[in-house]
């Protein structure tokens, strides 16, 4: 709400929690859209995303990247995700690492009156994230919205925000195929 001063915004002290499954995202993009492991410069571009959330929800964001590490950290990758505001969690241990460790940090924030998106599509979370979808909070998952688990699309109050579509987190056009709305539809993308 503006303080009616300077008109800077100010928030209530909440915040928003952004939990990145980055394996998941992008074992999607390159199984499911690409079919085939994707280039660097087809990855989303994850400051974008930070950004969006951050102006989308009008409060700040605090990102949490994901990752499994099977051998030596990746250094380069580490680097990356850090410069740009994340705070990368790297994880090493036997199953589903990620999985577990994303698990616990929702049940976590159902705590804590703070707003939460996830970014996966990966129906492991539905439990948690059900639980976080009680009409207290925002609650948000980041996806490609064709290939979301369909227990999602029933939580109520859960907005789904395409990473693609929503939050242009892409510098070239995904091949997704997807249903377009009339207004969106521009023949010179089919030419």
């Amino acid at each position: 709400m503006d303080d009616g001063t300077d008109g800077q915004t100010v928030t209530d002290g909440r915040k928003t929690y952004l939990l990145v499954d980055g394996e998941n995202l992008d074992a999607t993009l390159g199984t499911s859209i690409l079919q085939r492991r994707p280039m660097p410069e087809e990855r989303p571009r994850w400051n974008r995303v930070l950004d969006h959330v951050e102006r989308h929800w009008d409060q700040p964001v605090s990102g949490l990247f994901f990752l499994a590490v099977a051998g030596e950290m990746p250094m380069g990758f580490v680097q990356a995700v850090t410069s740009i505001g994340y705070r990368p969690i790297p994880l090493q241990g036997e199953g589903k690492v990620v999985d577990i460790a994303i698990q616990r940090t929702l049940a976590a924030l159902a705590e804590r009156d703070d707003d939460v998106v996830l970014a996966s599509h990966d129906g492991d979370f539905l439990d948690e994230m059900g639980r976080l979808a009680d009409g207290e909070r925002r609650v948000g998952l980041l996806c490609f919205q064709e290939f979301v688990n369909a227990g999602f699309r029933e939580l109520p109050g859960l907005e789904i925000i395409d990473l693609e579509y929503d939050v242009k987190a892409f510098n070239t056009t995904l091949p997704r195929l997807r249903i377009i709305p009339i207004d969106e539809f521009d023949p010179l993308d089919f030419l």
